[in-house]
Formats: C-alpha cells, structure tokens, sequence
C-alpha cells in the first residue's frame, strides 16, 4: 500500500510541476538569438557586424555553429588605420582571412580557454593565449569581456582587431 501512495504521490507531483517547467525550457531555448544576432543586439558591434556580411559570412555565423567568436568591438575598429580598413573592405579574401582569424570552431568558453597556450582559427592559423596577473591576451588582444551566450555559439569580446601575418 505504501508503494501505491509513494507511487501515486510522485506522479501527481510529476503532472503538477511538469506544466510549469516545459514552458520554461522552451523559453530559454528560443529565446537566444545567434551570434550575429547577439552581435547586432549587443550595440557595441556594429563595425564588426557590417563587415561579417561585407564578406558574406553572416550566414555562416548565423548557422548551426557551434562557433567560438572573439569580437573587436567599435572602439578596437576605431585603432585601426583608416586605409588598412579601406583595403580590407576592397579585398574580399583579405577580409575574409582577418574575420576568420577571429573565430574558432566548437564552442571554447573563458575557463577553456585559460587553460589553452594557442587555439587554431578558421582562417588556418593559430593564436598564442597568454594569462598574466589576472589578464588574458589571445594573439595580443585583451578579452575584456567572456562567455556572451548565444543559440550557435559564445562571444568573448575583445579590445583590438587580430590582424594575420
């Protein structure tokens, strides 16, 4: 008999609460929007995300990912030489090759990447990881800002355009 109450017991319990989570759960999972969704969101981006689709990237970094994207924000864009940008949106390869260099593929979150000495781009090169005093560099940029969440992926932002060699 007691097995019949507990039983009885545990799935009223599950009817009652089932309701009130699946609501839940499904608002967190539609609710992200992609990383150039977030990027545009964000608002501090906007030099980032024109250039994405400059070079026609944006439907890949909208897609199924996962993708680890390390974003120069405005002001980082604002450091670069006016005519290194001019090339660069005359140059489509270029372009291309230095947002890649900005991403990885997989989805690398700030306690991975501490852990790593160099992570490998989709533009084919790799980037030294640096962790000094608290600090992270990756190829020399200062990630100032980690684990930005979105539905294919995460943000790390950082303060200066990676530029390959």
């Amino acid at each position: 008999m007691r097995q019949i109450r507990r039983f009885l017991l545990t799935a009223v319990i599950a009817v009652v609460a089932l309701p009130a989570l699946v609501p839940l759960a499904s608002a967190q999972t539609t609710s992200k929007a992609n990383i150039v969704q977030t990027a545009v969101a964000a608002g501090q981006f906007k030099t980032l995300v024109a250039l994405v689709k400059e070079a026609g990237l944006a439907g890949t970094l909208q897609g199924k990912g996962p993708f680890t994207v390390f974003a120069p924000t405005d002001a980082a864009f604002a450091k670069v030489p006016k005519a290194t940008l001019a090339a660069l949106k005359h140059d489509r390869a270029k372009l291309r090759a230095v947002l890649l260099y900005h991403v990885l593929k997989g989805k690398v979150t700030a306690a991975k990447v501490v852990k790593l000495r160099s992570v490998k781009t989709l533009n084919g090169q790799s980037l030294k990881i640096r962790v000094s005093h608290g600090k992270v560099t990756i190829g020399g940029a200062r990630i100032v800002k980690t684990d930005i969440a979105a539905s294919n992926g995460v943000i790390h932002v950082i303060d200066r355009v990676l530029i390959p060699r």
